[in-house]
Formats: structure tokens, C-alpha cells, sequence
């Protein structure tokens, strides 16, 4: 994934402070880089690039402590718990920091377990909410935040950062200093064979670096540890900042609305969508007039043939219903027998029920008959059987208390 990463300047935002960025491609190699105001920054190539802001050495400090147990709250409860993490971490780091708890930012390290101590690092809130915001009214919206080093990093390695005139070192104590002899015991734990860790130069600084540590640097160029400090798992937006990316995401989204609404480069493909919604439109009203005139079409040959074979019917109201009652008068009439007789629908409720199952008593009334039964004999899923079954042959079927009730036509 293409990288545009942001170096945040210690000094405040403003017009004045110049921004460090770095672009790299997909196989992590450098493509461009520049120190320039912010008004200056480039926009990323696409909506793919991951905006990475990184923070400098000098304005973090770094704390551990032991978490105690079921404070890190894990999966759909990580949100509601970062409010009682949040707390749990003030009290923990209130002794140990030198601003009030509220004025500072805190974040944790990727992957935390209450078994063993957790780093936790802390900067000034005010300050990184002022370059966030810069940064979002600029456009640019941030995927992560990361430190420029890391405790597992200087664990291993003392870099000799800055420029020839201000020489700065950075160790295992995870506290930038001045490059000199006094310095160095505060700055390394013993690791290497001569007492000291690898140690690894800016190509500026490289020279002072070798004569002070009598042996020779690793040179390492400060976009090379940019990309470095990206592409660690560190992510410093947390807590309140979570919803603040949040925020910035719907900012950038409603500007990218409005660009395409109202933009002069996007009047085409308004025009486009616009006459594309009007033909979608006018089918779906066309389509909707043939299928009604097509219904109505139907519901008239209905009517037509009620009022030729039954001709003494002066008001159709329901074609179906009414043609339905007719014919059962001629049944009747004529003496056969039809599905809505007793015969007829007795006949069909005891070929559904089972063999265990007998009636009681019988009240037929109004082409409604009414069949008692054991309550015990009707379970739900027999119930469900037998009115499935006689719903496919036109009748209603319900089970109601002690008894079955039959009517013609399907069950509602």
C-alpha cells in the first residue's frame, strides 16, 4: 500500500511550522520527500494512500505500568470500556506525569496483556489536536499515528540523529539528549561486547557519532527511518481520538460530496446521472400503465363471464366470491355435492387426521363446521399438518381450543 507519511513539528501549528513528508510506493521504496509549510503539502495520489503522522522524538514521554485484571476490554466491548481504561490510566500515571492527566493524550501499545507491564506513551493533547486539525482542514485524513521510535526498537539500537550543529541521541532510556560522553551512560543499557548497543548515524551526524563511540556507525538516512517508523504496528489514535477520526472521515466525505455536486469538472457526469434517473423514471412508469391496464384487463374478462353465465347478478363486487357462491347453489340445487357441504369437508378433515384422533361432536351452520376433539390429540405441529394440508384443498382450517373449524376458502 502507497504511504504518505507526515512528520509533525515540535512547534505549534501555524502558518510558520514547516511539515516533514515522505511518499512511498507499494514496495516500501521512497518516491518523494520535502520539509514545506503545510499549505504546501501535497494532496495524496488516491484514495488508497494510507495518511500516517508521526511524532517526534521530544514531544512524547513514556511510561510503564501494570494494568490490573479486566481492564482491557476485547471485542464488541472495547468501545464502551475506553472511557474506564482511559481513568484506570490517569490514576495509574498520575504520579509519574507532569501535566495534569486531562491536558495529555495517551495511547497504549499494540497488542497489551495484563500479565506484563505495559508501555504507554503520553503527549501533549492541545498540540496534537492543533496539527490534526490543520491536517484535516487541509484535506488530508488521517489512517494512523505512530512515534518516530519505539521501546522495542531503542531496545536494541541507539540512533544518532539531527545535524551537525545539534548532534542528538537516542536510547534504551527512550530520552533525547545532546550527543557527549556524559549523555551516553544515561542513554544505553549495556549490549553489545564493548558495553554499548549497535549504533546507528544519520550520514550528517555519522563522523561525530564515530568519534565518540570509537568504532564505526551504521548509516541510516532519515527518510529510511521514517518508512521505519510506519510500517511498526504502533497506532497512537486512541481514545478520544478514535471518534475524532471518525469525525474526520465524515468531514472528508462531505467534501468529496460537494466537490462532485458542485465541481465544474464533474457537470458532465451530474448531467449523466441526472438523465439517467429521468429515463429509469419514466420506464418504471411506463412499465408500472401496462401491467395495470393489463390487470384491469383481467379483472374486466372476469367480470364479463360472471355477468354471461349468471346473468340475473346485478352489481359485481367480488367476481371470484360471488361466481364461488353461485355455483354452490346449483350444486346444491341440482343435489351435488360441493366442497363446502358437511359431507364434503368432513371427508377431508378425517383424511388428514390421525387414526388416534376422533370426534366428539359435529355442528355444521353457514357452510362452517365445527368438529370437537381431545385437546390432547392437537399438538402445534399436527395442527400445522392438518391445516396445511386442507388449506391445498380450499379450506380454511383452525384449531380453536377443543376444536376444529372448517370453512371454504383459504386460511387467512
Amino acid at each position: 500500500m502507497t504511504s504518505f507519511i507526515i512528520s509533525l513539528p515540535a512547534a505549534s501549528a501555524g502558518d510558520a511550522a514547516h511539515y516533514d513528508y515522505l511518499l512511498s510506493s507499494d514496495d516500501g521504496a521512497e518516491t518523494r520527500s520535502a520539509s514545506v509549510p503545510l499549505a504546501l503539502l501535497p494532496p495524496p495520489p488516491d484514495r488508497q494512500t494510507e495518511v500516517v503522522v508521526l511524532l517526534p522524538m521530544q514531544a512524547l514521554s513514556w511510561h510503564q505500568v501494570q494494568l490490573p485484571k479486566g481492564s482491557l476490554a476485547r471485542g464488541l466491548t472495547a468501545e464502551r470500556g475506553a472511557s474506564r481504561l482511559r481513568a484506570i490510566l490517569d490514576g495509574l500515571l498520575e504520579e509519574q506525569l507532569l501535566d495534569e492527566p486531562a491536558q495529555l493524550h495517551l495511547a497504549l501499545q499494540p497488542q497489551p496483556v495484563v500479565a506484563a507491564p505495559v508501555w504507554v506513551v503520553a503527549c501533549d493533547k492541545a498540540w496534537l489536536g492543533a496539527h490534526l486539525q490543520a491536517l484535516a482542514q487541509a484535506g488530508l485524513a488521517v489512517s494512523r499515528i505512530v512515534p518516530e521510535f519505539t521501546p522495542q526498537i531503542l531496545a536494541q539500537r541507539l540512533y544518532v540523529v539531527g545535524d551537525e550543529q545539534h548532534p542528538m541521541m537516542v536510547g534504551a532510556r527512550l530520552l533525547p539528549s545532546p550527543l557527549s560522553a556524559s549523555a551516553l551512560s544515561v542513554q544505553a543499557d549495556p549490549a553489545g561486547p564493548d558495553g554499548l548497543p549497535e549504533v546507528v548515524a544519520e550520514p550528517a551526524v555519522a563522523a561525530q557519532a564515530e568519534s565518540l563511540f570509537k568504532r564505526p556507525v551504521i548509516l541510516q538516512q532519515r527518510s529510511q527511518r521514517l518508512l521505519q517508523a510506519a510500517q511498526t504496528s504502533w497506532n497512537l489514535a486512541q481514545f478520544d481520538l478514535v471518534n475524532a477520526n471518525r469525525e474526520q472521515a465524515w468531514v472528508q466525505a462531505t467534501q468529496t460530496l460537494k466537490t462532485l455536486l458542485r465541481a465544474p469538472q464533474w457537470r458532465a457526469a451530474r448531467l449523466a446521472l441526472v438523465a439517467l434517473v429521468l429515463v429509469n423514471l419514466v420506464g418504471l412508469n411506463a412499465w408500472a400503465l401496462r401491467e395495470q391496464a393489463a390487470l384491469q384487463a383481467k379483472r374486466q374478462a372476469v367480470r364479463a363471464v360472471l355477468g354471461s353465465t349468471f346473468p340475473k347478478i346485478p352489481v359485481v363486487v367480488d367476481a371470484p366470491l360471488q361466481m364461488a357462491r353461485e355455483v354452490a347453489v346449483l350444486q346444491r340445487a341440482s343435489g351435488v355435492a360441493s366442497g363446502a357441504d358437511m359431507e364434503a369437508m368432513l371427508a377431508a378433515l378425517g383424511a388428514q387426521l390421525p387414526v388416534t384422533q376422533s370426534l366428539t361432536a359435529i355442528d355444521y351452520e353457514s357452510q362452517e363446521m365445527r368438529a370437537k376433539a381431545p385437546a390432547v390429540a392437537a399438538a402445534a405441529a399436527e395442527q400445522a399438518r392438518v391445516a396445511l394440508a386442507l388449506q391445498q384443498q380450499g379450506l380454511s382450517a383452525t384449531w380453536d381450543g377443543a376444536q376444529w373449524v372448517l370453512k371454504p376458502g383459504a386460511a387467512p
